[in-house]
């Protein structure tokens, strides 16, 4: 059945995919962006554009209002470097400080005009690549918790998650935990840093991430638009994988050195404590409960098979990067297979 979507962030990155989905599924979509040059962007993506500050909650209030929707997609972030500058691993207090302030403040902005408005229905975007808890097993479910980086300059995003997650669940909603981001104006920045050796692997590499190309992250939203899904959903691909296997494979695909090696002391004075557990302690993630309760199927299962085509066209399909993908696959990855890793395995 065709509803009525408001997509809070329709111009970013994953809702410029996102967008189009749901209008080629019948949808009327009205979508958001911060500024007049982004509602051309909007009318070709086929939805009708609004401007709306998502920290102002008049201007959120009118613009859910206008709209009258079944159902609002959360999708309000700050981190591309047009919103948050260059990025800042060691100081993420600052880099996401208007994110984080998009995932709370705006959270409840878009929450209560979902009140005031009757719409009884909220998807909303989290987060779940590298950050589940450090403890126990590798690769974390939806009843793991999340690493609240206490006592880092971390902490405050995380605790902005925690807010985002909360407030929706409270509100009969859906929270998204998708992972690194992957697709067209994803990668960019990881791989300009990479092409300037300056993404090292820290330590063993031994930090688990879990990724998701933005077509997948995209169409497990239009399902849980669709499905009025409530609760939290790892939106992941199959194959968690440690820095050690995908960053050297990242750095094959766009053509660049092999990344250099740093000790854990040094990256922890140079890139600070979140680069240090990222690399060298983060969790993956279980798509399982997805797949099973919203009956999604990812187009890439894993991140070496769409990862490298995005590289900023250095691999064009699948097959491009194939040296690359042998050598991590039977160099870094002797005596592991592919396909979904157990939680906790």
């Amino acid at each position: 059945m065709a509803v009525r979507v408001f997509v809070a962030g329709g111009s970013g990155v994953l809702g410029r995919r996102l967008v189009p989905r749901l209008v080629a599924r019948g949808h009327r979509v009205t979508a958001t962006t911060t500024g007049a040059p982004g509602l051309a962007l909007l009318r070709e993506l086929g939805a009708d554009g609004v401007v709306m500050d998502g920290l102002d909650a008049l201007s959120v209030g009118a613009a859910v209002a206008g709209a009258r929707p079944d159902v609002i997609v959360h999708q309000l972030t700050a981190i591309s470097v047009a919103h948050a500058g260059k990025p800042d691993i060691r100081h993420p207090d600052r880099w996401f400080a208007r994110a984080n302030r998009l995932r709370t403040e705006g959270t409840d902005h878009l929450l209560a005009a979902a009140e005031a408005a009757g719409v009884p229905h909220v998807v909303a975007q989290s987060h779940a690549s590298w950050n589940g808890v450090r403890e126990g097993g590798w690769v974390k479910t939806e009843e793991d918790p999340l690493d609240l980086m206490e006592g880092t300059p971390a902490h405050g995003g995380m605790l902005a998650l925690r807010h985002l997650e909360d407030a929706v669940l409270r509100a009969g909603g859906a929270a998204l935990r998708y992972g690194a981001f992957y697709g067209p104006g994803a990668v960019d920045d990881q791989v300009e840093l990479i092409r300037r050796r300056q993404y090292p692997l820290v330590g063993r590499a031994t930090g688990y991430s879990s990724w998701i190309h933005l077509d997948d992250a995209a169409s497990a939203t239009v399902l849980a638009v669709e499905r009025r899904a409530r609760g939290v959903f790892n939106i992941v691909d199959d194959d968690p994988a440690p820095a050690a296997e995908w960053l050297p494979y990242l750095a094959e695909c766009a053509g660049a050195k092999r990344p250099p090696r740093v000790p854990v002391w040094l990256a922890r004075l140079l890139a600070g404590e979140q680069a240090v557990v990222m690399m060298t302690q983060g969790r993956g993630f279980s798509n399982a409960k997805a797949r099973r309760e919203l009956g999604w199927e990812s187009r890439y299962s894993s991140w070496y098979q769409g990862l490298g085509a995005v590289a900023s066209g250095v691999c064009v399909s699948v097959h491009g990067c194939a040296w690359a993908r042998l050598h991590v696959r039977f160099g870094w990855r002797s005596g592991r297979g592919t396909g979904v890793l157990a939680p906790n395995a």
